[in-house]
């Protein structure tokens, strides 16, 4: 053979026939430019893909115009093209592969009776076509793969039948596709030792695998058929592919690599570049990656739970069982959310450099509990703004917000009801202005009258989403005196609010540590 295949004494090696190019852009709006293939083949080539199946030649103009330039330009990879059982498409096929370092045709006929009536045909004459165009394929090329396709809804005589005149008239691969996702497990397995046990010459081809994922079995499927001899996987990147995918690459490769004990076999990926492909197919392809989805989904390696963290903070292993680099990721994730405990944000705090002791981590960690029951995800931006606001409180609490209830719209003048603490005791009142931030500052002034003047006020959010906190930053002036505020929450008034009380608060402090025209007039959130 002149691909990357292997003899059938290497009984250890799956080789790993990528067809995201061409199955994988059949899925509904996944269309790549003539660009994107090229980028895509390059990275399969370069992670070791052993089979490139690169499009369609007959389809059209601009498929055969992808595989040709990817067959000039492959370096490893075998690349194949796909054709239907007919003289036309397989001589279109070989005119797109035979620049390629090493070429492959795939035919492919529907085997299954549902598939023998649409072209009408009876069993003999389809065994008739299968021979002419398996024949045909391979007196222009020594490397051809054959498909029946609905073979697991193919009757097993026939199956066995026509398998066996395919391998007669030259296919070196023959492949047992699950077209409708229809198969279980144990079914897979048996069909390929079914086939292996009554074919002749079965022992000196190799039997591939391509399933789909209707009934969410494709990746148990494919491995349970190779256990049961098949030495070829088909597959896409994150499971690409028609109506619910295929096989997805990186679960068979990363479940062959972590369960070697069971399943002795190896494969030539270079698993390190999953993460990256997986992510490109995704832009290009204008499918995103689920966040669930094994192996490179967004949580795959993500810990929330304070237990699972606490155990990670450990020994990773614990909730693990493989290596964030082994994908290509730089570690693991522990992203903060409402069921994290102390242990995780402790130490998340001290990788942003705030050595907390026990009582300061209580009071961040009440606050941080407060905004995770708000908020999906806590990010290390949203931590920032917490510690801001811890050592905002911690300046002085002669000014404390209890409860504010702001009512805006369209209609004014916009109203704010305030309850503030001053010195511990505790006020109410209704204020009007123009907006519900204005309206919350008057309510402060008629409770706690001073005269200092609001020189800055500015709000950005501190993280994306609708969720994310909004930072609010203050600065008043009384006397020659400046001080600054800031706090942070989900709702910009109520941020805007504390972060008004927390500059007044610094006043306070301001004026007992020095009289007006004192050199040093700002009283930073750390110095005070």
């Amino acid at each position: 053979m002149t691909d990357k295949t292997q003899s059938r004494a290497d009984q250890d090696r799956v080789v790993i026939f990528d067809t995201t190019l061409r199955d994988g852009e059949q899925s509904p709006g996944a269309t790549m430019t003539h660009d994107e293939k090229l980028e895509i083949a390059e990275m399969l080539d370069e992670m070791g893909v052993d089979i490139i199946e690169a499009g369609f030649p007959i389809a059209s103009e601009g498929d055969f115009a992808a595989v040709s330039e990817i067959a000039k330009r492959a370096k490893g990879s075998t690349i194949c093209g796909l054709a239907r059982a007919n003289f036309k498409d397989i001589d279109r096929c070989w005119e797109a592969v035979k620049h390629a370092r090493s070429p492959r045709i795939h035919t492919f006929i529907g085997t299954s009776p549902l598939h023998r009536a649409i072209p009408n045909l009876t069993q003999d004459q389809m065994a008739e076509r299968i021979h002419e165009t398996v024949t045909h394929a391979r007196n222009l090329c020594d490397n051809v793969q054959w498909s029946p396709m609905d073979a697991t809804r193919t009757e097993h005589d026939y199956l066995c039948r026509v398998v066996e005149i395919a391998i007669k008239a030259g296919a070196t691969t023959i492949n047992i596709p699950d077209t409708v996702g229809y198969t279980a497990p144990a079914e897979s397995a048996d069909l390929i030792r079914m086939l292996l046990e009554r074919v002749p010459g079965a022992d000196k081809i190799i039997f591939a695998t391509h399933c789909h994922n209707d009934l969410g079995m494709a990746t148990a499927n494919a491995l349970a058929a190779v256990v049961a001899g098949a030495r070829q996987i088909e597959c896409t990147i994150n499971g690409l592919g028609e109506r619910a995918g295929n096989t997805a690459l990186e679960e068979v490769v990363m479940a062959l690599k972590v369960r070697n004990d069971i399943m002795p076999y190896r494969t030539g990926i270079d698993t390190t570049k999953i993460m990256n492909i997986s992510r490109r197919v995704a832009t290009v392809s204008g499918f995103p990656v689920q966040f669930n989805k094994a192996i490179v989904g967004k949580n795959a390696f993500a810990h929330e739970s304070g237990i699972h963290q606490d155990g990670m903070l450990k020994n990773a292993e614990t909730f693990e069982i493989m290596r964030p680099s082994d994908i290509g990721l730089a570690a693991s994730s522990l992203p903060l959310g409402k069921h994290s405990g102390r242990h995780a944000l402790r130490t998340k705090m001290a990788d942003l450099g705030f050595d907390l002791a026990d009582n300061q981590l209580n009071d961040v960690f009440v606050r941080f509990k407060a905004l995770a029951d708000r908020k999906k995800e806590v990010f290390d931006d949203d931590l920032l703004a917490l510690m801001k606001e811890h050592e905002a409180n911690t300046t002085s609490d002669h000014l404390q917000l209890k409860r504010l209830r702001v009512v805006c719209g369209t209609d004014g003048p916009q109203e704010a009801e305030l309850t503030l603490s001053v010195d511990g005791v505790d006020h109410e009142i209704d204020a009007t202005g123009d907006g519900p931030v204005d309206a919350a500052f008057n309510a402060v002034k008629m409770l706690y009258p001073h005269k200092a003047r609001l020189q800055l006020y500015q709000v950005h959010a501190v993280t994306e989403g609708t969720d994310a906190q909004a930072t609010v930053s203050v600065r008043v002036e009384e006397d020659g005196r400046i001080a600054t505020g800031q706090s942070a929450d989900t709702d910009t008034v109520v941020a805007s609010v504390k972060a008004y009380i927390n500059a007044l608060n610094r006043l306070i402090v301001r004026r007992t540590k020095s009289a007006p025209g004192d050199d040093v007039k700002t009283v930073s959130m750390r110095d005070a």
